[in-house]
């Protein structure tokens, strides 16, 4: 929104692809720093001991929820992408987020950031 009203200046988007939100915006590699990509995801995580059955209707909630045209161009109209329905689990969030600790927690240790 700021990018596009004028607000703000964007470089490049942390990205192997440009985004269809901000297609004038060069991807990272375009911009000269190749291979430092951040991606945006979003997930629901529920106490440790909530029950398989309500984690199951949960998650085919959010399902139902993705699969709507109208939130899935409400996702686009901010250069997001909804992942596909195999990548919807409760298990596919799991891997995405070991992923992400395994790509981000050797650089914040290198720059010795805490949290608070």
């Amino acid at each position: 929104m700021h990018v596009r009203n004028g607000n703000l200046k964007a470089y490049a988007v942390m990205a192997k692809r440009r985004w269809a939100a901000a297609p004038d915006v060069p991807t990272i590699d375009e911009a000269g720093v190749p291979g430092l990509y951040a991606s945006f995801w979003h997930g629901l995580w529920v106490p440790k001991g909530t029950p398989t059955e309500l984690v199951a209707r949960l998650n085919s909630a959010v399902q139902a929820a993705l699969a709507d045209a109208t939130v899935r161009q409400r996702f686009a109209d901010q250069g997001q992408d909804v992942p596909p329905r195999e990548q919807q689990t409760p298990e596919a969030l799991a891997a995405q987020q070991r992923a992400e600790i395994e790509k981000w927690w050797p650089i914040l240790k290198a720059a010795n950031i805490k949290g608070e």
